[in-house]
C-alpha cells in the first residue's frame, strides 16, 4: 500500500478532474501537518476536484487509505498511535429523561417545533443497561448515573383530619378520656386503701364489690326525669313508724346525689315534725305560703319560704302554733303544690297517718309512686298491709304495682319479731321491699345527719332513692 499515490497526486496528475467519487476519501487537516508534498498548498492543487470532496459527507477521518482497515485485522490493536475509528459528535446531545413543559404547553405534550424534539419525545426506546447508566456518545467513558433523589411530598392545602370522607371531627370529640391519660383513683376504704398508701400509689387493687355496687346505685338515683315534676308521697296509717324519718332520708340522698332541686314538705292536717328531724330552720310554713301564693312568681321568693341550711334538701314545714284550729285541707295542698311543682323536679310529701281526711285526696291524685312505711312489730306491719287493700279499694292499683314498702328498723331491733317473714308478706303484694336497719343516730329522734349514719344504714337509704327514681321514669 506504500505505492499507492495519494488521492490528491492522482488529481493533479490528471489534470485537475477527480477521479471515482466511490474512491474518494475525504481527509481532514490534523494540527501540526504541513503542506502536501510539493511543497504547494493542496487547495492550489487540488482544484475543482477538492471542492467537490469538500462539499461531500464526512462519515470517517482517515489519515490514509491504509488507516482504514480494522486494527484487530492488522494485528497491531494494542500498537501506540493507532489511528481511532470516531463518529462525529451530534450538534446537541440527546436528553434522557422528562421534558418540562414550555410555555403554553400542557404536561406530556410533545413540542410543536420540530427543532425542540429530543430523544424523551422521540420513539427510541433505551435498552435496560442505557436506561441505567445512560446515554454516551462512542468511544466516551460511561459515567454512573447519579442515584435518583426522592422527591419531598407536597404539602397538602389541608390538615388529614380535614379530608377524611366523614368531615372534619367536631369540638365534642376532644373529651378527657381521649385526651388525657386515664388515672384510677385510689379506693375510698378498707385494707385496699392502706395497701394504696403503704405503696405510694403504685399498687391500687381498685374499690372492692360493694362499693361498686354503690356506686352504680348512686348513677340510677342521678338519672335525669324530664321536664315534668314528680310528686312522690310517704304514707303510714299508724303513727310512730318512722314516717318523717324515712321521708327526710329518702329527700336528703336524692338532694345529695342529684343535680336537680328536691322538696320534702310536710302536709299533716295536725301538728308534724318534719322540721324538727331537717337541719334547717323554718321560718315559715305552707300555711303563709297559701296566703301569699300570688305574690310569689320567682325562685328566689319561695326560698324564702324553705328550709335548707346544712342540706341541699329544701323543707317546707307545716303550722307549729296550737292556736290555729283550721286544718291543711286539699285545696291549700292543691295550691301550694302548683307552686312547687313550677321550680321543683321531685316533691315529696310526708303525709298524715289517716287516709280518709282531705288532703289524701289531692295527695293520691298527683302521686305517681308512693312509699309505704311499715313497722317490725305485728300491728305495724297489718296496718300496712291494710293501707294497700284500701288503695286497691279505691282503684288505685295502679299505686299499687309501683308501690315501694319500707321496713323501718332504725328506732330499734325487736328480735322477736321475725321480720323476714314481714317481708315476704309484702313481697307477695308489691315488687320491691327495703328494710333500713337499725341505727344509733337515728334512734336517737333529732336532726338526721347523713354523715353520723352507719355504712349499712345509708347503703339502705340508697337503694331506696334507686328504687323510686326507677319508679318514676
Amino acid at each position: 500500500m506504500a505505492n499507492e499515490k495519494n488521492p490528491s497526486d492522482q488529481s493533479a496528475d490528471s489534470g485537475g478532474v477527480p477521479g471515482d467519487p466511490a474512491e474518494t476519501v475525504p481527509v481532514q487537516d490534523q494540527p501540526g501537518a504541513g503542506p502536501a508534498e510539493g511543497g504547494g498548498p493542496r487547495e492550489e492543487e487540488t482544484g475543482a476536484g477538492h471542492d467537490l470532496a469538500a462539499d461531500a459527507p464526512a462519515e470517517y477521518t482517515l489519515s490514509s487509505e491504509a488507516d482504514a482497515v480494522d486494527p484487530e485485522e492488522r494485528g497491531d490493536a494494542d500498537v501506540p498511535g493507532s489511528p481511532m475509528v470516531q463518529a462525529p459528535m451530534p450538534d446537541r446531545l440527546p436528553h434522557i429523561g422528562i421534558t418540562p413543559a414550555s410555555e403554553g404547553q400542557r404536561p406530556g405534550q410533545h413540542p410543536a417545533d420540530p427543532a425542540d424534539l429530543t430523544l424523551a419525545d422521540s420513539d427510541v426506546r433505551l435498552t435496560g443497561d442505557e436506561e441505567a447508566t445512560g446515554w454516551q456518545p462512542s468511544g466516551g467513558r460511561a459515567e454512573p448515573a447519579p442515584e435518583p433523589q426522592e422527591q419531598a411530598p407536597a404539602v397538602p392545602d389541608r390538615s388529614a383530619r380535614r379530608t377524611r370522607e366523614e368531615g372534619p371531627e367536631p369540638a365534642s370529640s376532644l373529651t378527657a378520656d381521649r385526651l388525657l391519660t386515664s388515672q384510677q383513683r385510689q379506693p375510698i376504704g378498707g385494707w385496699r386503701l392502706w395497701l394504696y398508701k403503704a405503696t405510694f400509689g403504685y399498687v391500687n387493687l381498685g374499690d372492692s364489690d360493694a362499693v361498686r355496687i354503690r356506686r352504680a346505685l348512686e348513677h340510677r338515683v342521678g338519672v335525669r326525669l324530664g321536664e315534668r315534676t314528680r310528686y312522690v308521697p310517704v304514707l303510714s296509717r299508724k303513727g310512730g313508724v318512722g314516717k318523717t324519718t324515712v321521708t327526710t332520708l329518702l329527700g336528703m340522698v336524692l338532694a345529695d346525689i342529684r343535680e336537680d332541686r328536691i322538696i320534702a314538705m310536710d302536709a299533716n292536717p295536725d301538728r308534724g315534725t318534719l322540721s324538727d328531724r331537717s337541719p334547717g330552720k323554718a321560718d315559715f310554713t305552707a300555711r303563709q305560703l297559701v296566703q301569699n301564693r300570688f305574690m310569689v312568681d320567682s325562685f328566689a321568693q319561695l326560698s324564702s319560704y324553705v328550709a335548707r341550711d346544712g342540706s341541699r334538701l329544701h323543707v317546707l314545714a307545716s303550722d307549729t302554733d296550737p292556736t290555729i284550729a283550721q286544718a291543711f285541707d286539699d285545696a291549700d295542698y292543691r295550691a301550694v303544690t302548683d307552686i312547687l311543682g313550677r321550680y321543683y323536679s321531685i316533691v315529696l310529701t310526708d303525709s298524715g297517718t289517716g287516709m280518709v281526711h282531705s288532703v289524701m285526696k289531692g295527695t293520691l291524685e298527683k302521686a305517681d309512686a308512693v312509699v309505704l312505711v311499715s313497722g317490725g312489730s305485728v300491728d305495724e306491719a297489718r296496718l300496712a298491709s291494710e293501707t294497700l287493700s284500701w288503695l286497691e279499694a279505691h282503684g288505685r292499683h295502679d299505686l299499687v304495682a309501683k308501690a315501694i314498702v319500707v321496713v323501718n328498723m332504725s328506732s330499734g331491733n325487736r328480735t322477736e319479731v321475725n321480720v323476714n317473714e314481714i317481708e315476704e308478706h309484702f313481697r307477695s303484694r308489691v315488687s320491691t321491699v327495703v328494710r333500713i336497719p337499725y341505727d344509733r343516730h337515728l334512734a336517737e329522734g333529732s336532726r338526721v345527719d347523713l354523715a353520723k349514719l352507719q355504712p349499712k344504714t345509708r347503703d339502705a337509704v340508697v337503694e331506696l332513692a334507686a328504687l323510686v327514681v326507677d319508679q318514676l321514669h
